[in-house]
């Protein structure tokens, strides 16, 4: 297992998909189908937590964290933010028009995943990505 903490900035993209490949590098897997299933969606949902918090919440000292695993069974990725709570129905997300600029990012994780999870608890926004095995 894999684990690290961000702050909720753009910059910490580029963070997140390095830590991400040298986690999956360390695995020895060889499946390029889950591994960019799993890093799409990851790096979709870290831009939605940093572009969510820079535009609705924009309190400093906002953070993210990432916790990578894999198991037998499954791929997993959690990822925690301490911004303001999400209120978000995941079985009504729908792609964005073609013409919108943005939109895209829940729509392409749920597409790339088994399961996608989003759930508000002791403060933090917690999102469970999983790529079954």
């Amino acid at each position: 297992m894999t684990a690290f903490d961000v702050p909720a900035v753009p910059t910490s993209l580029d963070t997140v998909q390095d830590r991400f490949g040298t986690w999956w590098e360390s695995l020895g897997v060889d499946d390029v189908a889950r591994r960019f299933a799993l890093e799409t969606a990851v790096a979709e949902i870290a831009a939605n937590i940093v572009e969510h918090t820079a535009r609705r919440d924009q309190q400093e000292g906002r953070r993210y964290s990432v916790q990578l695993e894999a198991t037998d069974q499954a791929f997993t990725a959690v990822l925690r933010d301490n911004g303001l709570p999400v209120d978000i129905d995941l079985a009504a997300v729908t792609m964005a028009d073609v013409e919108a600029e943005s939109g895209r990012g829940l729509a392409l994780a749920l597409a790339a995943l088994d399961r996608l999870e989003h759930r508000h608890e002791h403060g933090h926004n917690v999102w469970t990505l999983v790529c079954e095995r």
